[in-house]
């Protein structure tokens, strides 16, 4: 017998609150220029209660070939990379929107 999700009530195998998740969620990508002209695009609008925000920083720092950390619920990579994020994020079924 396979497990229920407690959330939705299907199968763990068919269970959608991640990507019902996803589609609530209303992200905002930025940079923000630190010390030393340095560049950081910043993440924001991810609810880490409903998704889990260390698969995703992962996949987003191999995707930017980058460091980043997360930071007050915020994703921060190092670099200007605005339209990498936007195109993973928009492909993973994510909500986003460029400033």
């Amino acid at each position: 017998m396979s497990n229920i999700c407690p959330k939705c009530g299907l199968p763990n195998e068919l269970c959608v609150c991640e990507e019902i998740a996803k589609e609530q969620q209303k992200i905002e990508i930025s940079v923000d220029k630190r010390r030393y002209g340095k560049m950081m695009t910043i993440v924001d609008g991810i609810n880490s209660s409903d998704l889990d925000i260390d698969a995703l920083i992962t996949k987003l720092k191999k995707k930017c070939a980058s460091g980043g950390t997360i930071k007050e619920g915020k994703i921060e990579l190092q670099g200007d990379h605005r339209t990498k994020v936007k195109e993973t994020l928009e492909e993973m079924g994510f909500t986003v929107e460029v400033t």
